[in-house]
């Protein structure tokens, strides 16, 4: 979603389909929680600015960014939503670890996309410092979290629009 300019989405809320009744989850990593916390703050307020109650946004924790898969894969399971919405920030350290993470929740999300029959959206950064994500966490990159968001409802109205087309 991020761009080469500025690294800002150029998606607009003001064009964005109604989401009254639309169900969201949001998984949460609660590692760098200074930054998942802005990141979910930007998610909720683009998801309430186009209409959806907040009974109709279901906020669950996991403890980092790699159990956002698992924790995605269940509210799946045990919530009718429309779209689960993954947040979580990864600061690149000394080890390798940073790489493992990052790819296992990258291609995590993946097949969640393509197992359920619903959008998983990859609201992840990846960054190499705290200012890095604190810029794309409400600085001056925007937040990813809106943009998650967005992505969401744009997929599940994609999908709805499709679902009751004749073609």
């Amino acid at each position: 979603m991020g761009t080469g300019l500025k690294g800002k989405s150029d998606l607009n809320p003001g064009e964005l389909p109604p989401a009254s009744d639309m169900i969201f989850g949001i998984v949460v990593s609660e590692w760098n929680k200074e930054i998942t916390g802005a990141l979910l703050q930007g998610a909720t307020g683009i998801l309430k600015s186009a209409g959806t109650p907040d009974e109709n946004i279901i906020v669950k924790y996991v403890p980092g960014s790699f159990e956002l898969t698992l924790g995605a894969q269940l509210m799946a399971e045990n919530k009718d939503l429309d779209a689960i919405i993954c947040l979580g920030c990864v600061i690149q350290g000394e080890t390798r670890h940073f790489d493992f993470i990052c790819q296992g929740v990258t291609y995590g999300i993946t097949d969640l996309n393509m197992n359920y029959n619903m959008p998983f959206v990859y609201g992840v950064l990846t960054t190499d410092n705290l200012d890095q994500a604190r810029d794309r966490a409400g600085g001056k990159h925007g937040n990813k979290g809106e943009e998650a968001a967005l992505t969401a409802i744009r997929m599940v109205a994609l999908q709805r629009d499709l679902e009751n087309s004749d073609l």
